[in-house]
Protein backbone atom coordinates (compact mmCIF):
# COMPACT_ATOMS: atom_id res chain seq x y z
CA UNK A 1 0.00 0.00 0.00
CA UNK A 2 1.54 3.35 -1.39
CA UNK A 3 0.44 6.69 -0.19
CA UNK A 4 0.83 9.75 -2.55
CA UNK A 5 -1.44 12.90 -1.22
CA UNK A 6 -4.52 11.54 0.19
CA UNK A 7 -4.82 8.68 -2.54
CA UNK A 8 -3.99 5.37 -1.23
CA UNK A 9 -3.44 2.44 -4.46
CA UNK A 10 -3.27 -1.28 -3.78
CA UNK A 11 -3.40 -3.64 -6.21
CA UNK A 12 -7.20 -4.43 -5.45
CA UNK A 13 -7.81 -0.70 -6.15
CA UNK A 14 -6.06 1.52 -8.49
CA UNK A 15 -8.97 4.11 -8.95
CA UNK A 16 -8.57 7.25 -7.67
CA UNK A 17 -11.91 8.85 -5.66
CA UNK A 18 -13.98 11.02 -7.01
CA UNK A 19 -12.93 13.71 -5.60
CA UNK A 20 -9.72 14.41 -7.75
CA UNK A 21 -11.91 13.56 -10.98
CA UNK A 22 -12.77 16.60 -13.38
CA UNK A 23 -16.21 17.54 -12.31
CA UNK A 24 -13.91 18.95 -9.05
CA UNK A 25 -11.23 21.07 -9.98
CA UNK A 26 -8.15 19.61 -11.53
CA UNK A 27 -4.39 20.79 -10.39
CA UNK A 28 -4.45 22.65 -14.32
CA UNK A 29 -7.62 24.18 -13.56
CA UNK A 30 -6.49 25.77 -10.31
CA UNK A 31 -3.63 27.30 -12.47
CA UNK A 32 -6.08 28.65 -15.12
CA UNK A 33 -5.94 26.17 -17.56
CA UNK A 34 -9.78 25.50 -18.70
CA UNK A 35 -11.21 22.21 -18.84
CA UNK A 36 -11.09 21.73 -22.76
CA UNK A 37 -7.67 22.31 -23.22
CA UNK A 38 -6.39 20.09 -20.94
CA UNK A 39 -8.85 17.49 -22.55
CA UNK A 40 -6.80 18.02 -25.40
CA UNK A 41 -3.82 17.77 -24.47
CA UNK A 42 -4.72 14.17 -22.83
CA UNK A 43 -5.87 13.12 -26.21
CA UNK A 44 -2.78 14.50 -27.95
CA UNK A 45 -0.42 12.89 -25.41
CA UNK A 46 -2.22 9.16 -25.65
CA UNK A 47 -1.87 9.40 -29.57
CA UNK A 48 1.32 10.10 -29.32
CA UNK A 49 2.35 7.43 -26.79
CA UNK A 50 0.62 5.05 -29.28
CA UNK A 51 2.36 6.17 -32.37
CA UNK A 52 5.54 5.77 -30.23
CA UNK A 53 4.52 2.58 -29.20
CA UNK A 54 3.84 0.83 -32.32
CA UNK A 55 7.20 2.67 -34.31
CA UNK A 56 9.02 1.08 -30.74
CA UNK A 57 7.70 -2.15 -31.89
CA UNK A 58 6.06 -2.58 -28.27
CA UNK A 59 3.33 -4.64 -27.24
CA UNK A 60 -0.17 -3.49 -26.80
CA UNK A 61 -0.22 -4.11 -23.02
CA UNK A 62 2.90 -1.53 -22.99
CA UNK A 63 0.44 1.39 -24.46
CA UNK A 64 -2.00 0.71 -22.17
CA UNK A 65 0.41 1.08 -18.79
CA UNK A 66 1.85 4.33 -20.47
CA UNK A 67 -1.54 6.16 -21.19
CA UNK A 68 -2.56 4.83 -17.90
CA UNK A 69 0.51 6.37 -16.18
CA UNK A 70 0.08 9.40 -18.22
CA UNK A 71 -3.95 10.01 -16.55
CA UNK A 72 -2.61 9.05 -13.31
CA UNK A 73 0.07 11.90 -13.48
CA UNK A 74 -1.49 15.04 -14.61
CA UNK A 75 -4.56 14.61 -12.09
CA UNK A 76 -1.52 14.75 -9.57
CA UNK A 77 0.61 17.87 -11.64
CA UNK A 78 -0.20 20.55 -14.14
CA UNK A 79 0.18 20.74 -17.44
CA UNK A 80 0.92 24.72 -17.10
CA UNK A 81 3.92 23.41 -14.82
CA UNK A 82 5.02 20.42 -16.78
CA UNK A 83 5.85 19.74 -20.56
CA UNK A 84 2.97 17.18 -22.32
CA UNK A 85 5.57 16.12 -24.66
CA UNK A 86 8.39 15.23 -22.01
CA UNK A 87 6.29 13.52 -20.06
CA UNK A 88 4.82 11.57 -22.68
CA UNK A 89 8.28 10.39 -23.44
CA UNK A 90 9.12 9.50 -19.47
CA UNK A 91 5.84 7.42 -19.73
CA UNK A 92 6.89 5.11 -22.72
CA UNK A 93 9.82 4.32 -21.50
CA UNK A 94 8.40 3.39 -17.97
CA UNK A 95 5.96 1.50 -19.61
CA UNK A 96 8.50 -0.05 -21.77
CA UNK A 97 10.47 -1.06 -18.79
CA UNK A 98 7.41 -2.36 -16.75
CA UNK A 99 6.48 -4.76 -19.63
CA UNK A 100 10.45 -5.95 -19.84
CA UNK A 101 10.13 -4.71 -23.41
CA UNK A 102 13.30 -1.84 -22.37
CA UNK A 103 14.05 0.55 -24.95
CA UNK A 104 16.97 3.27 -24.96
CA UNK A 105 15.92 6.80 -24.20
CA UNK A 106 17.57 7.73 -27.60
CA UNK A 107 14.97 5.67 -29.53
CA UNK A 108 12.37 7.26 -27.59
CA UNK A 109 13.54 10.58 -28.85
CA UNK A 110 14.00 10.20 -31.95
CA UNK A 111 10.97 8.08 -32.09
CA UNK A 112 8.84 11.42 -31.18
CA UNK A 113 11.18 14.38 -33.32
CA UNK A 114 10.29 11.50 -36.17
CA UNK A 115 6.03 11.71 -35.20
CA UNK A 116 6.51 15.48 -34.59
CA UNK A 117 7.77 16.49 -38.03
CA UNK A 118 5.05 14.42 -39.64
CA UNK A 119 2.22 16.07 -38.34
CA UNK A 120 3.38 19.59 -38.78
CA UNK A 121 4.43 18.87 -42.35
CA UNK A 122 7.89 19.54 -42.26
CA UNK A 123 10.69 18.14 -44.10
CA UNK A 124 12.07 14.71 -42.33
CA UNK A 125 15.18 15.21 -40.80
CA UNK A 126 17.44 13.20 -38.06
CA UNK A 127 17.91 14.74 -34.68
CA UNK A 128 21.47 15.66 -34.56
CA UNK A 129 23.15 14.66 -31.07
CA UNK A 130 24.47 18.29 -30.12
CA UNK A 131 23.51 20.01 -26.96
CA UNK A 132 19.68 20.38 -27.40
CA UNK A 133 19.54 15.99 -27.46
CA UNK A 134 21.76 16.12 -24.64
CA UNK A 135 18.99 18.30 -22.23
CA UNK A 136 16.15 16.63 -23.84
CA UNK A 137 17.35 13.56 -22.88
CA UNK A 138 17.90 14.62 -19.10
CA UNK A 139 14.48 16.18 -19.02
CA UNK A 140 13.21 12.67 -20.25
CA UNK A 141 15.19 11.02 -17.52
CA UNK A 142 14.29 13.52 -14.47
CA UNK A 143 10.76 13.53 -15.82
CA UNK A 144 10.28 9.92 -15.16
CA UNK A 145 11.70 10.21 -11.95
CA UNK A 146 9.02 13.22 -11.08
CA UNK A 147 6.72 10.73 -12.13
CA UNK A 148 7.81 7.12 -10.14
CA UNK A 149 7.70 10.03 -7.07
CA UNK A 150 4.34 11.45 -7.62
CA UNK A 151 2.49 8.26 -8.41
CA UNK A 152 4.54 6.75 -5.31
CA UNK A 153 5.88 4.08 -7.43
CA UNK A 154 2.57 2.41 -7.51
CA UNK A 155 2.79 1.53 -11.69
CA UNK A 156 0.67 -1.36 -11.53
CA UNK A 157 -1.91 -1.41 -14.34
CA UNK A 158 -4.88 -4.07 -14.69
CA UNK A 159 -5.44 -4.53 -18.36
CA UNK A 160 -9.43 -5.81 -19.18
CA UNK A 161 -8.05 -6.87 -22.91
CA UNK A 162 -8.22 -10.76 -21.42
CA UNK A 163 -11.33 -10.39 -19.59
CA UNK A 164 -13.17 -9.34 -23.37
CA UNK A 165 -12.17 -12.64 -24.36
CA UNK A 166 -13.27 -14.58 -21.33
CA UNK A 167 -16.71 -13.03 -21.23
CA UNK A 168 -17.51 -13.75 -24.89
CA UNK A 169 -16.97 -17.16 -24.53
CA UNK A 170 -19.14 -17.11 -21.47
CA UNK A 171 -21.96 -15.90 -24.11
CA UNK A 172 -20.97 -17.97 -26.68
CA UNK A 173 -19.94 -15.79 -29.26
CA UNK A 174 -16.25 -16.34 -29.02
CA UNK A 175 -16.34 -17.50 -33.02
CA UNK A 176 -17.91 -14.27 -34.30
CA UNK A 177 -14.75 -12.14 -35.06
CA UNK A 178 -16.59 -8.78 -35.88
CA UNK A 179 -17.73 -8.97 -32.68
CA UNK A 180 -14.26 -9.37 -30.67
CA UNK A 181 -12.25 -7.05 -33.36
CA UNK A 182 -14.57 -4.31 -32.61
CA UNK A 183 -14.87 -4.63 -28.80
CA UNK A 184 -11.05 -4.68 -28.57
CA UNK A 185 -10.56 -1.88 -31.06
CA UNK A 186 -13.13 0.23 -28.48
CA UNK A 187 -10.66 -1.16 -25.58
CA UNK A 188 -7.92 0.60 -26.98
CA UNK A 189 -9.78 3.65 -27.80
CA UNK A 190 -11.03 4.38 -24.05
CA UNK A 191 -7.36 4.71 -22.81
CA UNK A 192 -7.02 7.82 -24.30
CA UNK A 193 -10.16 9.29 -22.13
CA UNK A 194 -10.16 8.30 -18.17
CA UNK A 195 -12.06 5.93 -17.88
CA UNK A 196 -9.48 3.44 -16.39
CA UNK A 197 -9.19 5.90 -13.73
CA UNK A 198 -12.76 5.91 -12.47
CA UNK A 199 -13.99 2.20 -13.35
CA UNK A 200 -13.04 -1.05 -12.51
CA UNK A 201 -11.53 -2.98 -15.93
CA UNK A 202 -14.42 -5.64 -15.75
CA UNK A 203 -16.90 -2.76 -16.31
CA UNK A 204 -14.74 -1.33 -19.09
CA UNK A 205 -15.08 -4.60 -20.67
CA UNK A 206 -18.70 -5.23 -20.30
CA UNK A 207 -19.03 -1.58 -21.73
CA UNK A 208 -16.74 -2.41 -24.72
CA UNK A 209 -19.12 -5.58 -25.85
CA UNK A 210 -22.01 -3.85 -25.54
CA UNK A 211 -21.58 -0.86 -27.17
CA UNK A 212 -19.52 -3.48 -30.40
CA UNK A 213 -22.83 -5.55 -30.44
CA UNK A 214 -25.21 -2.41 -30.49
CA UNK A 215 -22.98 -1.24 -33.73
CA UNK A 216 -22.98 -4.53 -34.87
CA UNK A 217 -26.70 -5.53 -34.41
CA UNK A 218 -25.83 -8.73 -32.95
CA UNK A 219 -28.72 -9.21 -29.79
CA UNK A 220 -27.18 -10.48 -26.57
CA UNK A 221 -29.64 -11.25 -23.44
CA UNK A 222 -31.40 -8.35 -21.52
CA UNK A 223 -33.83 -9.67 -19.19
CA UNK A 224 -32.17 -9.90 -17.14
CA UNK A 225 -29.16 -8.16 -18.68
CA UNK A 226 -26.70 -9.77 -19.23
CA UNK A 227 -23.38 -7.87 -17.30
CA UNK A 228 -25.32 -8.46 -13.89
CA UNK A 229 -23.29 -11.68 -13.76
CA UNK A 230 -19.82 -9.62 -14.28
CA UNK A 231 -20.79 -7.06 -11.41
CA UNK A 232 -21.09 -4.26 -13.49
CA UNK A 233 -23.74 -1.63 -13.45
CA UNK A 234 -26.08 -0.38 -16.23
CA UNK A 235 -25.88 3.71 -15.38
CA UNK A 236 -21.83 2.84 -15.65
CA UNK A 237 -22.03 0.94 -18.93
CA UNK A 238 -24.13 4.11 -20.19
CA UNK A 239 -20.83 6.69 -18.75
CA UNK A 240 -18.47 4.55 -20.41
CA UNK A 241 -20.20 4.32 -23.73
CA UNK A 242 -20.86 8.20 -24.21
CA UNK A 243 -17.06 8.69 -23.60
CA UNK A 244 -16.13 6.57 -26.36
CA UNK A 245 -18.46 7.85 -28.76
CA UNK A 246 -17.20 11.54 -27.86
CA UNK A 247 -13.62 10.83 -29.01
CA UNK A 248 -14.66 9.86 -32.59
CA UNK A 249 -17.01 13.39 -32.91
CA UNK A 250 -14.41 15.85 -30.90
CA UNK A 251 -11.78 17.35 -32.55
CA UNK A 252 -8.99 18.86 -30.76
CA UNK A 253 -7.29 21.65 -31.40
CA UNK A 254 -3.23 21.47 -33.01
CA UNK A 255 -0.43 21.00 -30.57
CA UNK A 256 1.50 24.09 -31.44
CA UNK A 257 -1.73 26.09 -30.93
CA UNK A 258 -2.33 24.40 -27.34
CA UNK A 259 1.60 25.06 -26.31
CA UNK A 260 1.16 28.78 -27.32
CA UNK A 261 -2.19 28.84 -25.15
CA UNK A 262 -0.40 26.79 -21.82
CA UNK A 263 2.92 29.30 -22.54
CA UNK A 264 0.76 32.46 -22.23
CA UNK A 265 -1.24 30.89 -19.17
CA UNK A 266 2.56 30.22 -17.80
CA UNK A 267 3.90 33.62 -18.66
CA UNK A 268 1.00 35.20 -16.47
CA UNK A 269 1.82 32.95 -13.41
CA UNK A 270 5.22 33.87 -13.30
CA UNK A 271 4.70 37.57 -13.67
CA UNK A 272 1.86 37.46 -10.78
CA UNK A 273 4.74 35.74 -8.54
CA UNK A 274 7.34 38.13 -9.49
CA UNK A 275 4.58 40.85 -8.42
CA UNK A 276 4.08 39.37 -5.32
CA UNK A 277 8.03 38.75 -5.09
CA UNK A 278 8.42 42.76 -5.85
CA UNK A 279 5.43 43.72 -3.04
CA UNK A 280 7.21 41.73 -0.33
CA UNK A 281 10.63 43.47 -0.76
CA UNK A 282 9.06 46.90 -1.10
CA UNK A 283 7.22 45.90 2.48
CA UNK A 284 10.35 45.20 4.04
CA UNK A 285 11.84 48.11 2.68
CA UNK A 286 9.30 49.92 3.94
CA UNK A 287 8.98 48.12 7.37
CA UNK A 288 5.33 47.35 6.92
CA UNK A 289 5.17 44.04 7.98
CA UNK A 290 2.77 41.63 5.33
CA UNK A 291 0.92 38.83 6.75
CA UNK A 292 3.42 35.56 5.98
CA UNK A 293 5.83 38.11 7.48
CA UNK A 294 3.60 38.39 10.54
CA UNK A 295 3.30 34.69 10.65
CA UNK A 296 6.70 33.69 10.51
CA UNK A 297 7.44 36.51 13.65
CA UNK A 298 4.84 34.66 15.51
CA UNK A 299 6.24 31.20 14.78
CA UNK A 300 9.49 32.31 16.05
CA UNK A 301 8.56 33.96 19.36
CA UNK A 302 6.41 31.02 20.47
CA UNK A 303 9.00 28.84 19.50
CA UNK A 304 11.89 31.33 21.76
CA UNK A 305 9.28 31.27 24.79
CA UNK A 306 9.11 27.32 24.34
CA UNK A 307 12.59 27.38 24.90
CA UNK A 308 12.85 29.90 27.63
CA UNK A 309 10.31 27.70 29.39
CA UNK A 310 12.03 24.59 29.14
CA UNK A 311 14.97 26.57 30.09
CA UNK A 312 13.31 27.83 33.45
CA UNK A 313 11.98 24.91 34.56
CA UNK A 314 15.46 22.63 33.90
CA UNK A 315 16.98 25.57 36.47
CA UNK A 316 14.35 24.84 39.08
CA UNK A 317 14.17 21.39 39.08
CA UNK A 318 18.48 21.72 39.63
CA UNK A 319 18.52 25.12 42.01
CA UNK A 320 17.98 23.46 44.99
CA UNK A 321 20.97 21.25 44.94
CA UNK A 322 23.81 24.13 42.96
CA UNK A 323 22.10 26.75 45.98
CA UNK A 324 23.25 24.05 48.76
CA UNK A 325 26.64 23.05 47.10
CA UNK A 326 27.13 27.02 46.80
CA UNK A 327 26.35 27.53 50.66
CA UNK A 328 28.22 24.82 51.51
CA UNK A 329 31.47 26.20 50.25
CA UNK A 330 31.28 29.18 50.15
CA UNK A 331 28.83 32.33 50.81
CA UNK A 332 29.91 35.00 48.19
CA UNK A 333 28.76 38.40 48.10
CA UNK A 334 29.24 40.81 45.44
CA UNK A 335 29.23 44.29 45.54
CA UNK A 336 29.63 47.02 42.77
CA UNK A 337 30.95 50.29 43.26
CA UNK A 338 31.65 52.99 40.54
CA UNK A 339 31.34 50.48 38.12
CA UNK A 340 33.73 47.84 39.70
CA UNK A 341 32.42 44.32 41.06
CA UNK A 342 33.32 43.80 44.69
CA UNK A 343 33.49 39.77 45.73
CA UNK A 344 33.07 39.12 49.68
CA UNK A 345 33.74 35.62 50.93
CA UNK A 346 32.27 33.93 54.16
CA UNK A 347 34.25 31.11 55.59
CA UNK A 348 31.90 28.81 56.72
CA UNK A 349 31.39 25.20 57.95
CA UNK A 350 35.13 24.23 57.63
CA UNK A 351 34.63 20.57 58.26
CA UNK A 352 32.43 20.45 54.69
CA UNK A 353 35.18 22.32 53.28
CA UNK A 354 37.53 19.91 54.22
CA UNK A 355 35.38 17.26 52.85
CA UNK A 356 35.28 18.88 49.53
CA UNK A 357 39.05 19.64 49.91
CA UNK A 358 39.82 15.82 50.17
CA UNK A 359 37.65 14.62 47.62
CA UNK A 360 39.61 16.99 45.50
CA UNK A 361 43.07 15.34 46.69
CA UNK A 362 41.46 11.89 45.91
CA UNK A 363 40.36 13.04 42.84
CA UNK A 364 44.48 14.92 42.05
CA UNK A 365 46.03 11.47 42.83
CA UNK A 366 43.47 9.09 40.91
CA UNK A 367 44.94 11.50 37.82
CA UNK A 368 48.51 10.95 39.00
CA UNK A 369 48.22 7.62 39.04
CA UNK A 370 46.48 7.10 35.72
CA UNK A 371 48.99 9.33 34.34
CA UNK A 372 52.06 7.81 35.76
CA UNK A 373 50.27 4.05 34.42
CA UNK A 374 50.08 5.40 31.02
CA UNK A 375 54.20 6.67 31.25
CA UNK A 376 55.29 3.37 32.25
CA UNK A 377 53.43 1.79 29.40
CA UNK A 378 54.85 4.48 27.11
CA UNK A 379 58.40 3.71 28.63
CA UNK A 380 57.66 -0.10 28.27
CA UNK A 381 57.26 0.13 24.93
CA UNK A 382 60.41 2.20 23.64
CA UNK A 383 61.94 -0.01 25.64
CA UNK A 384 61.03 -2.92 23.46
CA UNK A 385 61.48 -0.92 20.31
CA UNK A 386 65.09 -0.05 21.55
CA UNK A 387 65.49 -3.83 21.80
CA UNK A 388 64.53 -4.63 18.67
CA UNK A 389 66.46 -2.04 17.00
CA UNK A 390 69.09 -3.29 18.91
CA UNK A 391 68.98 -6.81 17.65
CA UNK A 392 68.38 -5.82 14.25
CA UNK A 393 71.62 -4.13 13.85
CA UNK A 394 73.56 -7.19 16.08
CA UNK A 395 71.89 -8.75 12.87
CA UNK A 396 73.12 -6.61 10.25
CA UNK A 397 77.06 -7.00 12.39
CA UNK A 398 76.52 -10.38 12.03
CA UNK A 399 75.50 -10.20 8.46
CA UNK A 400 78.48 -8.29 7.57
CA UNK A 401 80.86 -10.26 9.15
CA UNK A 402 79.40 -13.36 7.55
CA UNK A 403 80.06 -11.65 4.56
CA UNK A 404 83.89 -10.13 4.94
CA UNK A 405 84.88 -13.82 4.26
CA UNK A 406 87.78 -11.95 1.23
CA UNK A 407 91.50 -11.71 1.96
CA UNK A 408 91.64 -8.34 1.86
CA UNK A 409 89.26 -7.51 4.58
CA UNK A 410 90.93 -10.10 6.91
CA UNK A 411 94.15 -7.80 6.53
CA UNK A 412 92.15 -4.76 7.48
CA UNK A 413 90.41 -6.21 10.45
CA UNK A 414 93.18 -7.90 11.91
CA UNK A 415 95.23 -4.47 11.65
CA UNK A 416 92.00 -2.87 13.24
CA UNK A 417 93.03 -4.88 15.89
CA UNK A 418 96.27 -4.65 16.41
CA UNK A 419 96.25 -1.21 16.43
CA UNK A 420 93.35 -1.20 18.84
CA UNK A 421 95.63 -3.09 21.18
CA UNK A 422 98.75 -1.06 20.88
CA UNK A 423 96.49 2.28 21.53
CA UNK A 424 95.02 0.28 24.89
CA UNK A 425 98.93 -0.68 25.70
CA UNK A 426 100.60 2.92 25.21
CA UNK A 427 97.58 4.07 27.59
CA UNK A 428 97.87 1.53 30.22
CA UNK A 429 101.69 2.75 30.47
CA UNK A 430 100.60 6.44 31.01
CA UNK A 431 98.61 5.68 33.47
CA UNK A 432 101.35 3.46 35.45
CA UNK A 433 103.76 5.96 34.91
CA UNK A 434 101.31 8.73 36.35
CA UNK A 435 101.10 6.59 39.57
CA UNK A 436 105.08 6.13 40.03
CA UNK A 437 105.55 10.13 39.70
CA UNK A 438 106.60 11.78 42.87
CA UNK A 439 104.40 13.32 45.40
CA UNK A 440 105.74 16.66 44.75
CA UNK A 441 105.63 16.26 40.91
CA UNK A 442 101.89 15.60 41.90
CA UNK A 443 101.96 19.00 43.87
CA UNK A 444 103.36 20.58 40.96
CA UNK A 445 101.31 19.43 38.29
CA UNK A 446 97.86 20.19 40.00
CA UNK A 447 99.19 23.83 41.68
CA UNK A 448 100.06 24.23 37.68
CA UNK A 449 96.91 23.20 36.44
CA UNK A 450 95.10 26.03 34.00
CA UNK A 451 92.58 25.48 31.97
CA UNK A 452 93.46 25.22 28.31
CA UNK A 453 92.59 27.91 25.72
CA UNK A 454 91.46 26.81 22.17
CA UNK A 455 94.33 28.66 20.45
CA UNK A 456 97.74 27.32 22.50
CA UNK A 457 96.42 23.68 23.15
CA UNK A 458 99.37 22.46 21.24
CA UNK A 459 102.00 24.25 22.61
CA UNK A 460 100.64 24.05 26.28
CA UNK A 461 101.13 20.11 25.69
CA UNK A 462 104.18 19.68 24.27
CA UNK A 463 105.26 21.92 26.77
CA UNK A 464 103.87 19.84 29.81
CA UNK A 465 105.08 16.74 27.79
CA UNK A 466 108.52 18.14 28.30
CA UNK A 467 108.36 19.20 31.83
CA UNK A 468 107.43 15.19 32.65
CA UNK A 469 110.09 13.51 30.91
CA UNK A 470 112.76 16.20 32.32
CA UNK A 471 111.22 14.98 35.82
CA UNK A 472 111.68 11.57 35.74
CA UNK A 473 115.31 12.06 34.56
CA UNK A 474 115.95 13.75 37.57
CA UNK A 475 114.39 11.32 39.85
CA UNK A 476 115.82 8.33 38.54
CA UNK A 477 119.41 9.86 38.98
CA UNK A 478 118.81 10.65 42.60
CA UNK A 479 117.49 7.47 43.31
CA UNK A 480 120.65 5.52 41.58
CA UNK A 481 122.75 8.46 43.99
CA UNK A 482 120.95 7.23 47.07
CA UNK A 483 121.63 3.65 46.38
CA UNK A 484 125.42 4.35 46.22
CA UNK A 485 125.78 5.84 49.02
CA UNK A 486 123.92 3.21 50.80
CA UNK A 487 126.78 0.60 49.47
CA UNK A 488 129.26 2.21 50.25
Amino acid sequence: MLDYGSVVLTLSNVLLPSEKLYPNPTPSMIEGLPYDIEYDLRLIGCELIQTACLLLKLPQTAVATGQVLFHRYFYSSSFVRRQMEIVAMACTNLAAKIEENARRIRDVVNVFHHIKQVRSGKNIRPLLIDQTYIDRKNEVIKAERRLLKELGFCVYVKHPHKMITMYLKVLEKERERHLVQYAWNYMNDSLRTDIFLRFTPETIACACIDLAARTLQISLPKSPPWFIIFGARQSEIHFIMIAILRLYKHRPKSLDELEKLVNTIREKRDDDRKKIRSDLIQSTELGNDSPSQQIAQNSISSTVINTTTTTTTFIKQDASTVIATTQEITNVTTTTTNGKIIKKRDRGSSRESSTVNTHRHHRSRRKRSSTRSRSSSRSTSRSSVHRSQKKKKTSRRSRSRSRSSTPKRRKHQKEKRHRSRSSNRRKKDKKRRSRSSSPEESQYSTTNKHPLSTKDTNNNLHQRSHHHHHSSKHSNGVSSSSNKKLKN
